[in-house]
């Protein structure tokens, strides 16, 4: 599976210079306790020995906290914190969560990444790097980066598998768009990569594993002067594996990405709040709280058929007015969690509690709560009981789903 991730920035820094008509000088710029968000989508092609294994459609949603800024030896940087979800689309046409990552590194104002080699995100680093130079349409420049996959689950590599590029770079020109000028950059690079001696020596095992990796990416950079960060961006991409087995998987595919600002939600007012709008609308055995992630409805003793996914009568009514209550707070997307009272197997306990939550997600997004893209999905069987699991009215209580609007 191919995540294709950048990071963006915005910033504080100040840059002082006679330039020539037409000339440019980008930077990215750091603001002390900016939070920002972004979400990008990827659709691919998976190809087994060039014969068409199937179709995936990714998005990626990435929170970031700039702290930390500084000057050092002329160079403004900043730290960022980071948290990224990646979720895959399911049979359902909603988007399941699939694995969350924390991340922390220092990003300089030219674009040069500071990272640790031990995290996995983003994948992309390095893109762009900005020349210390005036830039005028035409202008062409060069900078090192490198990609970084999570091969733990598909491989067995424990750590970043990391394949460095040289990026050729182009400025296209200045763009009018309804909310301003923006910069055309043209970013390309290929990769050709041998994996390391020290990974071949640790899987002779007889294991499945990546001999190495080709690949080419080109992308249209947008960018933001007067923001000091990049606005969007689109990519073609091909990447392709050589592994063990002598099979050969290609990634043919698109992504497209967009920072957005992520306010910091009000959790007390917004749960009193969304209380009262629940008492209102007389909406019973919900209860609304403030998270780690944001602010959560827990929707307890929800009415599903016995066994399936299937809302019974009126609860439907109940979720439709909970999507009118969310949509009230735009700008923040939305993770639907299922789970279940412990009776089954663990399996079919998580398989359930996945659909009852991809479910609840889809009148969400019929009605109008949010975009499919800004909807989320996960489920979690019985592992997370509200109560215990010793009456039928606890039980009824832990068969539930919560709606989390998400601010990390």
């Amino acid at each position: 599976m191919k995540v294709r991730i950048f990071l963006f920035s915005a910033a504080v820094c100040l840059l002082a210079a006679v330039l020539p008509a037409g000339a440019e000088v980008f930077r990215f710029r750091f603001t002390e306790g900016q939070s920002y968000r972004i979400n990008s989508l990827v659709n691919e092609e998976v190809y087994l020995d060039g014969v068409h294994s199937h179709t995936a459609e990714i998005t990626n949603r990435i929170t970031v906290n700039v702290s930390g800024v500084q000057t050092e030896n002329g160079r403004v940087s900043a730290r960022h914190d980071c948290t990224f979800m990646t979720s895959e689309r399911n049979e359902n046409g909603g988007f399941a969560w699939n694995r969350r990552y924390e991340s922390v590194f220092r990003r300089e104002e030219n674009g040069r990444y500071r990272i640790s080699a031990g995290y996995f995100m983003p994948v992309v680093r390095d893109i762009p790097v900005f020349p210390d130079m005036d830039l005028q349409p035409g202008d062409r420049w060069q900078a090192d980066g490198e990609e970084a996959h999570d091969f733990r689950e598909f491989f067995g590599i424990p750590e970043p598998y990391r394949i460095p590029f040289t990026a050729q770079y182009a400025y296209i020109g200045p763009v009018e768009t309804e909310t301003g000028t923006l910069h055309h950059i043209q970013a390309e690079y290929e990769m050709t990569f041998a994996t390391p001696e020290e990974i071949l020596r640790s899987q002779q095992d007889g294991g499945f594993f990546p001999l190495g990796i080709r690949g080419v990416s080109r992308q249209q950079l947008y960018w933001d002067n007067e923001a000091g960060a990049l606005s969007h961006y689109t990519e073609e991409f091909h990447i392709q594996i050589e592994v063990s087995t002598g099979q050969v998987i290609d990634y043919v595919g698109t992504s497209s990405a967009a920072v957005h600002d992520n306010p910091r939600l009000d959790r007390e007012q917004m749960v009193e709040e969304m209380e009262g709008e629940l008492h209102r609308r007389g909406i019973e055995n919900a209860r609304v709280s403030a998270t780690e992630e944001g602010v959560t409805i827990s929707i307890e003793n929800i009415h599903f058929a016995a066994d399936t996914a299937r809302l019974l009568p009126g609860e439907e009514e109940k979720i439709r007015k909970i999507a009118e209550i969310l949509a009230a707070y735009p700008g923040h997307d939305l993770l639907v969690s299922g789970h279940t009272a412990l009776a089954g197997t663990a399996e079919a306990r998580q398989r359930l509690s996945e659909e009852r939550a991809e479910t609840v997600a889809a009148m969400l997004i019929e009605s109008g709560a949010r975009e499919a893209h800004n909807v989320f999905t996960q489920g979690f069987g019985a592992e997370r009981p509200c109560a215990p699991n010793d009456t039928e009215e606890n039980r009824a209580r832990n068969r539930r789903v919560e709606i989390t609007i998400l601010e990390k």
